[in-house]
């Protein structure tokens, strides 16, 4: 009798016995080529739910795949664990944040170990301890002394309800806060930043890297690459320290069309030119714009606001006089903070005209316009109107020739500009390294030695939401002394944005134990760069391009030799719930537990890639997940039992029957189609078709064996024994549980993940042919060649279809079609 499958006994077993082998640890000093398998690490906020497992069951499969294919595969997995949840529950629950997450961490780590991965726990990460940030100050320094790192006073986003600086990238939507959809406002503070704009021209080029279109279309997007001109306007006025208006614009061609300029309510050219009668009120705008979100400010649905400044600009070309407002639709981050308006030409700035009785020039005329008022912004190309002597120019033309007039009368030039701002990495919290700088009233900024690093966290701060970093209250850290002159001195009590610990901690995994560096230069230079990245589409615009832009910098400064961190990179969909995404705050959340101790690891790990496409993500359903559950049982079932009962045996090469010789033929092509299959899916990671065809092949494998037992039937034993054995060796990366018990039971040498990926003959599985005849009431009409494969219905259409049979079904109906498989289509006619 056929024992019952386990998994709650099986899984623990060999989970046990692969570590106890180190089964999964893996050496610099291996002849096979090695492959980097990366899945982005998890962020410490407790137990991992579904979403988690979505991200690394498949991944897991990859790097198993990848590993009997031949390769020597790393595929580690640590943890993101600073942060603002942290430091939030230390404040609400008055725990400290090492202790949250130190506790979050060890659950963590008990459920990845369950999902069955082959993740060497040797080479974890823990971003939150000192062997770890000491590298991460270190890298900062290094930076800092590259001129990379730089402080500036400069407007920030603010979260008044985390109380905390937020970068770009993490003001999402409407202008709120990404984490808990608090609006964001703006501050003035002095803060840290890393100048990626020096990269921007290089970050925008992908192709060196295999990586989706569309995450490569987000970053050159966010980059935002704009190629125009940058001109100069005068000011009219006396006593002015400055005598231009510099304005970047990518039409110069509607220059003649200006009919007035706006600065953005920060630029502080505003305080200067505003006159005394018009200050009260420019003022009053400043401060309310400075509560509105960048995204409010831009909003194409939003009534445009702005203030006269009571000051004027000189058109250059002109010669013209124009008003200069202030309105929050221009930003200082983009440009120069100032734009040169033309309504007729832009819809912003034909909007705000409108609204307050500002002249409308038109300089690019459309087609069959005679000199009407426009109804709106005419923004195509046009022919030049209103223009002195470029009248007449197409638009597109007259571009270069306003561009060459500007630079040849020395009021400007031709300038590329990006959308991409500096990494503001400070943040005013305590639950991150520490930024490793002092300051001291007689040297200034002065950098923490190489020698004197970690500066740790001290033990003894207290957690106020005040907004400010609770580090600020804390005398026993900020107190220090001056490293160059010994005077006193103190700290910066901000730390770094955790996105610059996982800007490196791919490197740190190839020596995480190494204390001379922030890794074994030669062990780097094995595994990196990352062969295969997973994770998150959503962190295009900020792990992504912050971790491109960090190895590009550490190459210039010689710690590295390669340019991208990650050659290829996947991602996956979201798991769902009622059609609405997995959200622990809101309590809809599925963890995996539960299923595992019911249905076992290796089922949930199936189901997840069963679910539907890994890019698109899916729903989850517990029924779907007990059919996962009821095949696996299937094949539990079909391996012990072919192996339990004698298979009658034939060499059906020496029989005459020619059916018996086709079936073995048919077990071989099947096998070796279904390898194919399945690697070719494997490989592109089409998970959801893959677990079909292994489906398939065991429903196939079923009623073969069944037929054996039950008819009688022969059965080639060589053919039969590759396809089970063929089997477990598909389903063992999916499954590696199940398919290492059954390999053993079955009396092969353990391990089966030791073992390689199976191949198959192109031969075999090439599609072989028969003659399909095809007849009308019985009467030869024509013969086609067709695939053996081919199913009822695909005969069916293929006869219809034909041109000589076409002929005796005009004006008549088909009143039965009759399919004889591997002969004959008969269409019946009346």
């Amino acid at each position: 009798m056929i024992p019952r499958y386990d998994p709650g006994g099986i899984e623990p077993k060999w989970q046990q016995r692969w570590a106890q082998d180190r089964l999964y640890e893996v050496s610099e000093y291996d002849p096979r080529p090695k492959w980097y398998h990366l899945t982005m690490f998890p962020y410490t906020s407790g137990d991992l739910h579904i979403g988690h497992w979505y991200a690394m069951a498949p991944s897991d499969v990859h790097a198993r795949f990848k590993r009997m294919q031949g390769y020597n595969v790393l595929h580690p997995m640590g943890f993101d664990a600073f942060g603002l949840p942290a430091e939030n529950a230390a404040i609400s629950r008055g725990i400290h944040p090492y202790s949250w997450t130190m506790q979050n961490i060890e659950r963590m780590r008990g459920q990845l170990k369950s999902l069955g991965a082959i993740y060497d726990w040797n080479r974890d990460v823990i971003t939150c301890l000192p062997d770890y940030y000491r590298w991460t100050q270190w890298f900062f320094l290094k930076l800092y002394e590259a001129g990379l790192a730089y402080r500036a006073k400069a407007p920030v986003n603010w979260c008044p309800n985390c109380q905390t600086v937020l970068a770009n990238e993490q003001v999402v939507g409407e202008g709120v806060c990404e984490r808990c959809k608090t609006p964001v406002t703006r501050r003035d503070l002095e803060q840290w930043f890393f100048r990626i704009t020096d990269y921007a021209e290089e970050l925008l080029d992908h192709s060196h890297i295999e990586w989706p279109e569309r995450i490569k279309l987000m970053q050159r997007n966010w980059i935002g690459k704009s190629e125009g001109v940058e001109i100069s306007f005068g000011l009219d006025g006396e006593g002015l320290g400055k005598r231009e208006i510099r304005v970047f614009t990518t039409r110069p061609d509607t220059i003649y069309g200006v009919t007035f300029m706006v600065l953005a309510p920060e630029h502080p050219l505003v305080e200067e030119l505003t006159s005394p009668e018009r200050r009260e009120e420019v003022e009053r705008y400043i401060e309310w714009a400075r509560c509105q979100s960048e995204m409010e400010r831009v909003s194409t649905e939003r009534e445009k606001s702005g203030v006269f400044i009571g000051a004027y600009a000189i058109n250059k070309l002109s010669g013209e006089r124009v008003p200069i407002w202030t309105a929050d639709y221009v930003l200082m981050s983009y440009g120069t903070g100032a734009v040169m308006a033309v309504p007729a030409h832009d819809s912003r700035d034909f909007e705000f005209a409108k609204r307050f009785d500002i002249p409308i020039k038109v300089v690019i005329a459309p087609a069959g316009w005679r000199g009407q008022e426009l109804e709106e912004a005419y923004v195509e190309p046009g022919t030049m109107v209103n223009s002195a002597h470029f009248d007449g120019l197409p638009s597109e033309q007259g571009k270069e020739a306003i561009a060459d007039f500007i630079e040849e009368k020395g009021y400007g030039g031709r300038k590329t500009i990006y959308r991409l701002r500096d990494w503001l990495i400070s943040r005013q919290r305590y639950w991150g390294a520490p930024i490793p700088t002092v300051y001291c009233d007689s040297c200034g900024v002065v950098p923490v030695p190489e020698e004197d690093l970690p500066v740790l966290l001290p033990e003894d701060a207290e957690f106020r939401p005040t907004g400010e970093s609770p580090l600020k209250y804390c005398p026993s850290f900020v107190q220090t002394s001056c490293p160059r002159c010994g005077s006193a001195a103190r700290r910066e009590t901000d730390t770094m944005d955790t996105f610059m610990c996982s800007s490196w901690y791919f490197l740190r995994y190839t020596s995480p134990g190494y204390d001379k560096g922030a890794f074994d230069a030669e062990k780097m230079r094995y595994w990196l760069p990352v062969d295969q990245y997973t994770g998150g589409a959503e962190h295009a615009t900020m792990h992504l391009l912050y971790a491109r832009f960090f190895i590009k910098a550490l190459r210039d400064l010689g710690i590295v030799d390669f340019d991208e961190p990650f050659t290829r990179l996947y991602n996956q969909g979201v798991i769902v719930i009622e059609r609405q995404k997995m959200s622990k705050s809101r309590g809809r959340v599925i963890t995996p537990d539960e299923y595992v101790e019911e249905l076992g690891a290796d089922a949930v790990r199936a189901y997840l890639m069963f679910i539907g496409p890994w890019e698109q993500g899916g729903e989850w359903d517990d029924r779907g997940i007990k059919g996962i559950a009821r095949w696996l049982n299937r094949v539990w079932s079909l391996i012990l039992d072919s192996y339990s009962q004698d298979i009658p045996k034939a060499v059906l090469e020496e029989l005459d029957d020619g059916g018996a010789s086709r079936a073995k033929k048919e077990l071989r092509r099947i096998t070796h189609r279904t390898i194919k299959k399945v690697t070719n899916d494997l490989e592109r990671f089409h998970f959801n078709t893959m677990i079909a065809t292994l489906m398939e092949f065991t429903n196939y494998l079923g009623m073969l064996r069944n037929s054996v037992v039950d008819e009688a039937k022969l059965v080639d034993a060589a053919a039969w024994q590759q396809a089970i054995d063929s089997l477990l060796l598909l389903l063992a990366p999916t499954a590696p549980h199940l398919a290492e018990e059954l390999w053993a039971r079955t009396g092969h040498p353990y391990s089966i993940h030791n073992q390689s990926f199976p191949t198959w003959d192109e031969e075999l599985v090439a599609e072989e042919e028969f003659t399909l005849v095809i007849q009308v009431n019985g009467r030869l009409r024509d013969k086609v060649s067709v695939p053996i494969s081919i199913s009822e219905e695909e005969a069916r259409q293929l006869a219809m279809g034909r041109e000589k049979v076409k002929r005796y079904l005009e004006g008549r109906e088909a009143a039965r079609i009759i399919y004889v498989p591997g002969r004959l289509v008969n269409i019946v006619v009346k």
